[in-house]
């Protein structure tokens, strides 16, 4: 016992506590005491055993304890540095998967932007020469019409040739609406520059600094570059967007990468629409129709933004929610998805806004991405 005494006299202060307890309970229990702790040498020097005995009870009611005890320092300052190690190589895997997001989103956006901004380009060309010579071609028309109606005064009888040319190309009709055919153009040329001005808005490269910007407007340009994936065809009805705007304030952001959450949200409540309607009939679908409903708002404090886009498609587990935002983690077949969609939506919305981007939803019950991003 002198010995186990003078072992005892250089544990640790923090783990004499914990020694007495396992001690005692071995001893009440006649059971096999094994344990590693830590002790200082009369040196001063930090060492770790290990202790391995057997308490047995002596016929004078005395314990004796039969055992060995080992220096395992070397060993536990190897586990040490194998840990630090493992935490290491951990952190460089982090840091790889996050510079890999980068990369990747980084030339995603640059790539579709650069698409996205070419189109825009070529389409102000034919539209803006449409546009510039509407006014004259409608003044023109206007004129022509005036200097028929001048000549009809003065010559009321043109003669029966005239008169039947007159009738066939029914002259009365044509002067009621060509005026409208060609404000109907105007129209159509005005739409298509607000959906040029749309196009420029979603592929918007950032600065290094956050720019104020209209939210809503991203959201509406993205939908437009979706449009095509919304409209009804053959197997389904139009994929309905429902919007509940509020009154929001420009937010400080970067716009571009903003819209790119849009996009990946979007398209993947899109996909899970699809997923929804296999084995469903298009009246069936008609009947309990695809939504997708976004909801934007200030919080009560007025200090952040809620965005909400919701789906009433499939849903997901519990399991698959967990991991949705995993780097390389999908659900879609090998082909349509590549893991990164989200995991880069996660990204710029948490380290470039200090915001948060959260999942509800349930199996069977659609999907809800709630966005919050500080003002």
């Amino acid at each position: 016992m002198s010995g186990n005494q003078t072992l005892r006299s250089l544990e640790h202060p923090e783990d004499i506590t914990k020694i007495e307890q396992l001690m005692l309970e071995s001893a009440q229990n006649l059971t096999l005491f094994q344990h590693e702790w830590r002790i200082i040498t009369p040196a001063g020097k930090l060492k770790w055993i290990q202790a391995v005995s057997q308490p047995e009870a002596q016929e004078d009611g005395s314990l004796v304890w039969d055992g060995v005890v080992l220096d395992i320092t070397e060993r536990k300052q190897a586990e040490a540095i194998i840990q630090q190690k493992s935490q290491e190589l951990e952190q460089a895997l982090q840091n790889l998967q996050q510079a890999q997001l980068q990369i990747i989103q980084s030339e995603k956006m640059s790539a579709l932007g650069n698409l996205v901004a070419g189109v825009a380009h070529e389409i102000n060309n034919p539209v803006g020469f449409i546009n510039g010579n509407i006014q004259p071609a409608c003044e023109g028309v206007q004129d022509l019409f005036n200097l028929l109606t001048l000549y009809q005064d003065k010559f009321p009888k043109p003669g029966e040739e005239i008169e039947s040319e007159i009738e066939n190309i029914d002259l009365e009709y044509l002067r009621e609406d060509l005026p409208k055919l060609i404000f109907s153009m105007k129209e159509g040329v005005q739409r298509i520059r607000e959906i040029s001005n749309s196009l420029r808005t979603f592929s918007r490269a950032d600065s290094e600094y956050k720019v104020a910007f209209n939210i809503h407007e991203g959201l509406d340009s993205t939908i437009l570059i979706l449009k095509h994936r919304l409209k009804a065809n053959e197997n389904r009805p139009t994929i309905n967007i429902i919007k509940n705007y509020g009154n929001l304030p420009h937010i400080e952001c970067f716009p571009g990468q903003l819209n790119q959450v849009f996009m990946n949200i979007l398209a993947n409540a899109i996909d899970a629409l699809e997923e929804s309607n296999l084995g469903r009939s298009f009246a069936d679908i008609q009947a309990n129709p695809n939504l997708i409903t976004i909801t934007s708002k200030l919080s009560e404090d007025c200090k952040q933004v809620n965005i909400s886009i919701k789906d009433n498609g499939v849903g997901m587990t519990e399991e698959v929610k967990q991991k949705i935002f995993d780097h390389l983690y999908t659900t879609k077949t090998v082909g349509k998805g590549t893991g990164l969609g989200l995991a880069i939506a996660r990204q710029i919305i948490v380290e470039k806004h200090g915001g948060t981007l959260e999942v509800n939803s349930a199996l069977n019950q659609g999907a809800e991405f709630v966005i919050t991003i500080p003002r």
